[in-house]
């Protein structure tokens, strides 16, 4: 039996450019976001399929907001903000990265402000 190959293809509303904190700019990478989201979502029970979801639906806002750019923090915080609903231990994960905290301190306060939130 000779071997299927299957694509699936999306539907890009627009170009967008990412403007990176240092000023510089690139085209939106979806590829890019969907690894952040799903390092940080490694060796945690979360069906991929909400991971695509996610990432399907941070495009999304993107592609509809009106902007044709958009800084890579916003990216971040809705990022932040979709893995926050879907698993605490990936939002620290992520946050860990995207904040870049300098001194332990600083993690263990935005942990501590995790716990207060979800109540444990």
């Amino acid at each position: 039996m000779p071997a299927r190959f299957t694509t699936f293809e999306r539907i890009q509303l627009r170009d967008i450019i990412v403007v990176k904190s240092g000023g510089a700019s690139e085209p939106f990478n979806r590829d890019k976001l969907a690894h952040s989201v799903e390092l940080a979502c490694r060796k945690r029970a979360i069906d991929p399929v909400r991971i695509e979801r996610l990432v399907s639906g941070i495009q999304r806002q993107l592609e509809t907001s009106g902007e044709t750019e958009v800084n890579s923090a916003k990216i971040g915080e809705l990022a932040m903000e979709g893995l926050k609903g879907l698993d605490s231990v990936a939002y620290i994960r992520f946050a860990s990265v995207y904040k870049d905290f300098t001194e332990a301190k600083d993690f263990q306060e935005f942990a501590g402000s995790i716990r207060e939130v979800s109540g444990e």
